[in-house]
């Protein structure tokens, strides 16, 4: 028997061989063989999945639903969706029956999607600093990652003439994420309508991952799907891994008009039949009698909010005070050293774990990560901990 010549690498697809790794999950390698850090790092409730919820899988479970449910997801979770999308979203209205898709987390929601629309080469623009994981989906959908930066003396907010600047006749859609991981950033009406007017009067899609929505502070949560004309040309993509601490329980959801959904689940149906029936009952119960839950924790999250903003104020540290999510996005250009650097430094000299910000993308580079679902008592450590390090450090 003769050996080829090809290497085991020959074998493996140059495009996902050229993938680079997460950023956040390469650090958090490192992380993991450290038993004294305070981690400020993975973007993970640190609550556990409320009983109820829990005990609905319990029992779900118990009651022998261990079988397929249809490749949109359960009837009873669908139309469970649609309910709290059109009572949450001003009257957002979709149909249970054919313009919803249950989904393995949004991460699975959004791969379907993108392989859904993209015909190789077709480009997609999305804001920076934005989630590690968008431009790698979009190109394992063989599509072109076409970034647009954001700066933080516009809040992180996308602007209609960096949008421009991005726009070619190759351009499919485009992806935003607000509340946004990682600057904590929302949108304001204007911008709302802005990004609406701007994927019509250019005659492409609109995805909005909008998974943190439920964790919105001093503001009212503003969506551009509820800017009037843009549900038909628009695909809303949410879940229960952060508003309702379901991160293991892995479901996300895809609403938008039929044919979207369609070719969608077409995606999900070879790829992954179903998201686990168990899951998708608990996800029920999230919706219909989870909402007392929710707002416990983002009253939590508020004050951790608040004290971390108020923290590196005081270290003299810029930081645009999040309005969304769970992370702060300081600046940390004063010390001089680049953000792996600091990253690496505050985890070896104060085990203290964030996440660098050129992770999330070029523009990231500067600023660090930094989560605060994690206990009040642990945040107070760590941030005392931080302000000695950039004490050491200023230059």
């Amino acid at each position: 028997m003769t050996t080829g010549s090809k290497s085991l690498r020959d074998f493996i697809s140059p495009t996902v061989r050229d993938l680079p790794r997460s950023g956040i999950r390469d650090f958090f390698d490192i992380v993991a063989t450290r038993d004294d850090v305070i981690s400020l790092g993975i973007g993970e409730p640190d609550f556990t999945t409320p009983w109820h919820i829990r005990e609905k899988a319990i029992y779900s479970l118990e009651r022998g639903a261990t079988h397929y449910t249809s490749n949109l997801g359960l009837a009873a979770l669908r139309r469970a969706i649609c309910a709290y999308v059109a009572s949450s979203y001003k009257g957002l209205a979709y149909d249970w029956r054919n313009e919803v898709l249950v989904t393995v987390g949004v991460s699975e929601a959004l791969d379907a999607v993108l392989r859904a629309i993209i015909v190789p080469g077709d480009e997609i623009v999305y804001h920076e600093p934005c989630f590690v994981a968008y431009p790698s989906e979009i190109k394992l959908a063989g599509g072109v990652p076409v970034p647009v930066p954001t700066r933080a003396e516009d809040g992180f907010r996308l602007t209609r003439e960096a949008l421009e600047a991005a726009v070619t006749p190759r351009t499919k859609a485009l992806l935003v994420n607000f509340p946004c991981n990682p600057t904590g950033a929302v949108l304001d009406v204007a911008t709302a309508r802005m990004i609406a007017d701007f994927v019509t009067e250019h005659d492409i899609l609109l995805i909005s991952d909008e998974v943190y929505s439920e964790l919105t502070y001093d503001v009212e949560r503003v969506s551009p799907m509820t800017i009037p004309g843009i549900r038909d040309r628009a695909v809303f993509l949410s879940g229960f891994s952060k508003a309702w601490a379901m991160t293991g329980f892995r479901l996300g959801f895809v609403c938008a008009p039929r044919e979207l959904v369609e070719a969608a689940m077409k995606i999900h149906q070879y790829a992954i039949m179903c998201a686990p029936t168990v899951c998708q009952h608990a996800a029920v119960e999230a919706l219909e009698n989870g909402a007392a839950d929710t707002q416990a924790m983002l009253d939590s999250y508020h004050a951790r909010r608040n004290f971390i903003s108020d923290a590196f104020a005081r270290m003299d540290i810029p930081c645009v005070r999040p309005q969304g999510a769970f992370y702060a996005f300081p600046s940390i250009v004063s010390t001089g050293l680049s953000s792996y650097d600091f990253a690496m430094g505050l985890l070896d000299e104060e085990a203290v774990a964030c996440v660098p910000g050129n992770a999330f993308g070029a523009c990231g580079e500067g600023f660090v990560r930094c989560s605060y679902a994690t206990g009040m008592g642990q945040l107070e450590e760590a941030m005392a901990r931080f302000a000695r390090f950039v004490g050491r450090h200023r230059k």
